[in-house]
């Protein structure tokens, strides 16, 4: 096996990614996220999956909601337990990926994905049947990642196709959900020097 070809340390890419003082994604929630969240039942138990700094767990947090989030960098959670701590609030952080995050079936009110395409489609599948399953009866799912018109623009997300969202594969990945909204748009987005300028995105709400 090449160099070229070896395996990439997922936590060891990430934390190096995370190592800055700076908010690689910014410290304010999503905009999808924050303008959605109000669909999650009031005051519920929400998981966010793969949250970096903590943007999100922490908006959430304050929001009375009952919070758990995990990632895969150790730097990204130091910076989260940072970010909460300096608004008083308490989210419950996992070290951990995708895999080996300890699911729970039928334990979350709501869970957000927010731009989680490091995920093969490999990966993906089992993240989402994860998802789908670790949600409550009336439980929402808020997910938010980029479209393949992304390559173009080049301001955030993956290089990889294969880790891209289109609407038809969105409904077919959920299909067991109901779908309350699905939406492919561009926008101009600031959100750190991670994700920056003009972005074709796509957005999903879906309730179990």
């Amino acid at each position: 096996m090449t160099a070229a070809s070896a395996p990439i340390d997922a936590a060891a890419h990430w934390n190096t990614r995370f190592a800055g003082d700076d908010f690689l994604f910014g410290t304010e929630p999503n905009d999808w996220l924050r303008d959605h969240a109000n669909s999650f039942p009031r005051g519920g138990r929400v998981l966010c999956v793969a949250d970096g700094e903590g943007r999100n767990s922490v908006f959430l947090a304050k929001h009375g909601f009952v919070v758990d989030a995990f990632d895969i960098s150790s730097a990204a959670i130091k910076k989260a337990q940072r970010l909460a701590a300096a608004s008083d609030i308490t989210v419950n952080y996992q070290l951990a990926d995708c895999d080996s995050f300890s699911w729970k079936p039928g334990s979350y009110d709501g869970v957000a994905a927010i731009f989680v395409q490091f995920a093969d489609p490999a990966l993906r599948g089992r993240l989402f049947a994860r998802i789908c399953e670790s949600l409550k009866p009336g439980g929402v799912l808020i997910l938010q990642g980029y479209t393949p018109k992304q390559l173009e623009y080049r301001t955030g997300g993956p290089s990889n196709i294969d880790h891209l969202y289109t609407e038809a594969m969105l409904r077919s990945a959920f299909a067991q959900l109901t779908i309350l909204e699905l939406k492919a748009y561009e926008s101009e987005i600031r959100e750190g020097s991670g994700h920056c300028g003009r972005s074709a995105l796509i957005g999903l709400v879906a309730r179990r």
